[in-house]
Formats: structure tokens, C-alpha cells, sequence
């Protein structure tokens, strides 16, 4: 659906989910390095971006409605989840920019053919057995969708897994073009520095909305 055609209080929502779920997801770590991997070597590429975008998707709409439950019994919990959220994108955005004063190059080392099957269980294990997807998808964007007003969850988790499908697209189909970009330590500085961007704007603006009355 074009952007044109939505509810123009509904286009921030959108807008905000693609932010926060590319801000989260756009990062060096054992999920995307398995992506990246199995994407330079043209394997398994299509089941394994599916995998990782249905993935995150899940966990965001879970997130989202779990979260929304709870929020609207407690209310006070949400002033306390969007404080910790804040307080979570502050270090993660200033993280970024540490890293970005001395970034690493990427080195991938040659692997060996896997079938579907343990592609599949590896892209599993990296998704499922990571500890931060549970605090990124479930719990901080899903405390951020469960605080917009009900219409809005929808788009804000729609953007949220557009961003997901787009990014694991593009690292898995474009990947041989990616790796020697991504090898220049340059490369990595300015995307950690667009990434601590984010991360400082969208703790800003959580900030701001526990603020209001």
C-alpha cells in the first residue's frame, strides 16, 4: 500500500516501526554474520531471509499485543517500560557511536556446504538462542508499539517488519556485493554512527512521551 493512502496520523507509527526495527537489527552479530555467510556463498538464501523476517515479525506482534495487555491493566508500567526502553536505546545508540571510533574490519572465513535442514535449525539457533532478540523485539518494541493508541499498532508493526524483510534481503540477496564495501573499517564507522543516530533520537522521543500528562 502506498504511504499516500494512509491516515496521515498513521504514517509516524509506520515510520517509527521501520526506525526502531532497523536500528535494532542493522548491526554486526552472529545472526547477520549467518546470513551474510550463507548469502556469499548463494545457499539456502530465500528459506533463510523468510525465516529471519517471519521471526522478528512474530516476536514483534507478540510484543506488542503481550505488552498492550499488561500496559492496559498496569498503567503505570508504562511509564516505567518506556523509561527503561530510553535508558536502553541511550546505551545501545551510544555503544554504537564507541564503535565506531574504532571500528573492525569484517573477515568471513570459507565454510562448507549445509543442507536445508541445517540451515534452517542454524538460522534457528542464531535467532531463537540470542538473548537480545527477546529484549529488542518483544520487550522494547513491544513496549513502544503497546504505548501508541490502538489504530496504530498495526502500521508501527508493519514498519517494523518491512524494515526486518528489507534488511535481511538485502544482506542475504547482497551480500557479494556488500562484503567489499563492509571489509573497509570506514564502512562499518558510518553505519554505527547512523545507527547511534537513531537510537539517541528514538530514546529522545520516549522521553518526551513519558513526559506528557
Amino acid at each position: 500500500m502506498s504511504t499516500a493512502l494512509l491516515p496521515a496520523f498513521a504514517l509516524p507509527a509506520f515510520t517509527k516501526g521501520c526506525a526502531l526495527s532497523a536500528g535494532l537489527i542493522v548491526a554486526i552479530g552472529a545472526q547477520n554474520m549467518f546470513v551474510l555467510r550463507q548469502g556469499l556463498k548463494r545457499e539456502h538464501v530465500l528459506p533463510i531471509v523468510l525465516f529471519c523476517a517471519l521471526a522478528d515479525a512474530s516476536l514483534i506482534i507478540a510484543g506488542v499485543n503481550g505488552l498492550g495487555a499488561v500496559l492496559s491493566l498496569v498503567p503505570g508500567l508504562s511509564l516505567a517500560l518506556s523509561l527503561g526502553g530510553a535508558a536502553f536505546l541511550g546505551w545501545y545508540g551510544v555503544s554504537a557511536l564507541r564503535r565506531a571510533a574504532n571500528p573492525e574490519a569484517l573477515a568471513l572465513a570459507d565454510q562448507p556446504s549445509i543442507t536445508l535442514g541445517a540451515a534452517l535449525a542454524g538460522t534457528a539457533a542464531f535467532t531463537f538462542l540470542n538473548p537480545h532478540v527477546y529484549i529488542d523485539t518483544v520487550m522494547l518494541m513491544g513496549a513502544v508499539g503497546a504505548s501508541l493508541p490502538a489504530p496504530e499498532r498495526p502500521l508501527f508493526m508493519a514498519g517494523a517488519a518491512l524494515a526486518s524483510l528489507s534488511w535481511f534481503s538485502a544482506l542475504g540477496f547482497g551480500a557479494r556485493f556488500l562484503v567489499p564495501l563492509f571489509a573497509r573499517p570506514t564502512a562499518w564507522r558510518v553505519l554505527d554512527i547512523v545507527i547511534g543516530a537513531v537510537m539517541l533520537l528514538l530514546a529522545a522521543s520516549l522521553l518526551i512521551g513519558a513526559a506528557r500528562p
